[in-house]
């Protein structure tokens, strides 16, 4: 198992290499500097893939805390790490923003534990913003309830579920509830927990029992001289449970999380710097699809033979779909290869068609007009209406060709080999059913 974690790893860390060697590529080339606008618009996304494979490489594991308010998400956090070092209270929205603690539990895995605002927060829409780009850093969350789960928790677990991270349901304040109470809430979370009815209910790792500060207890003293007296004492938390499922998780798991959460965030990033390339060269993509679309119809228009049209066709798209990856920066994957290829068979095959088409409607087709107008000039007439027809259908299909280009790159940048998508299903395909990445698997609706 430690062999695989290490494996989806390093293959992370490949993946994140190639795509910087790419995006190095592009500023050697010039194809940056030379458009300053694009350059300031991608920095974010070009950071974020640097700070995410120096992250891989620091190896520590981020567990953010989620939850409404009062459900003792601080308390939690200082239960595991043994000291009161997050600030706790009996007021809503003690924790006012995002707070991280590193920890060594076992003395061996660093991790970074942290604390966010609650989600539903009055007048706290900001620090509901900022609890959820701590989602986009963590690796594994923990949503902290205090009981049955509200409406507007069960909203803000599904909320969760979509940021595709691993999920453990922390049940805290048990100390308020009886034995008979605590099971039937533990069963309606374990269905509830896994975000939907169809799901299968939650695992044992996926969900712990707490008590991370207990309320106080009344204890009768009865002192050496016969005094009775009665005095309040804390109970010590209750987290053992819960640590020891984090530490069997990072142990079986860790590195492939922390491999996953590193390639959804490149994937991300990635997507971005395509969207933003093709949305601020839209003019100029085109343009180009244009300039082709005439290009090639007029060239099958004057072309007398249709085994040249088609052959022709093809040539053309293809270096359509090669001009428009120049013109982006962006690489040409395997991405539904198969769309982008039944797209430009069409375009060929609708030449062909109208070729036969004009042959069943006008009596000959273009080819056999050519090679007879000298012996009838009438056919003249006849080759170029079947020209035209042609033109036509050449002038569409470039265009077709041009948008589905469009679609294949900004979609495919992060497939093909190495690609932070295609890593991402070899990496979930390995996974065994026992472990916390098999529920996302599932929920990425990934079959294998």
């Amino acid at each position: 198992m430690r062999n695989l974690q290490e494996t989806h790893l390093n293959r992370a860390r490949a993946s994140l290499r190639q795509a910087l060697s790419w995006y190095g590529y592009l500023r050697k080339s010039g194809q940056l500097s030379s458009n300053p606008e694009l350059a300031g618009l991608l920095k974010p996304e070009l950071e974020a893939l640097n700070s995410t494979l120096n992250k891989l490489d620091s190896n520590v594991i981020r567990i953010a805390a989620f939850g409404l308010v009062s459900r003792g998400k601080s308390a939690v956090l200082n239960a595991l790490l043994g000291d009161k070092i997050l600030q706790t209270g009996p007021l809503n929205g003690v924790t006012q923003w995002p707070r991280s603690v590193r920890w060594q539990p076992g003395g061996k895995v660093l991790v970074e534990l942290i604390d966010t605002p609650g989600l539903d927060e009055i007048e706290g829409e900001s620090r509901a913003d900022m609890a959820r780009e701590v989602v986009h850093q963590a690796d594994l969350i923990l949503f902290v309830v205090s009981g049955d789960i509200t409406r507007t928790e069960y909203q803000a677990l599904l909320e969760l579920r979509r940021s595709q991270k691993p999920l453990i349901l922390v049940f805290n304040k048990i100390d308020l509830y009886p034995d008979t109470d605590q099971g039937a809430i533990y069963q309606n979370l374990q269905q509830l927990g896994a975000g939907n009815p169809q799901a299968k209910p939650l695992l044992p790792d996926e969900i712990v029992m707490v008590a991370a500060e207990p309320a106080a207890m009344e204890v009768r003293v009865e002192w050496p001289d016969g005094r009775v007296s009665y005095e309040w004492e804390t109970p010590p938390p209750q987290v053992d449970e819960l640590k020891e499922t984090i530490l069997n998780i990072l142990n079986r798991e860790g590195r492939s999380l922390l491999a996953l959460n590193a390639l959804i965030q490149a994937r991300d990033a990635e997507a971005a710097i395509a969207q933003k390339t093709i949305d601020l060269r839209e003019q100029e993509a085109e343009d180009i699809i244009w300039q082709f679309t005439k290009y090639k119809a007029l060239a099958v228009m004057l072309n007398p033979i249709a085994f040249l049209d088609i052959l022709g066709g093809t040539v053309a798209d293809l270096a359509l779909i090669r001009a428009l990856a120049r013109l982006y920066g962006l690489p040409m994957t395997s991405y539904e290869a198969g769309k982008i290829l039944k797209t430009i068979l069409f375009s060929s095959g609708g030449l062909l068609l109208g070729e036969l088409g004009s042959s069943f409607i006008l009596g000959l087709g273009k080819t056999t007009a050519a090679i007879t107008s000298a012996d009838n000039p009438s056919n003249i007439s006849a080759f170029a209406g079947s020209a035209i027809a042609q033109a036509g259908i050449a002038g569409y299909g470039a265009y077709s060709v041009g948008k589905a280009a469009q679609v294949y790159l900004e979609k495919g940048c992060t497939w093909g080999q190495l690609g932070a998508s295609s890593v991402i299903q070899e990496i979930l395909s390995q996974v065994d059913q026992n472990t916390i990445l098999y529920r996302l698997r599932q929920e990425l609706g990934i079959k294998y």
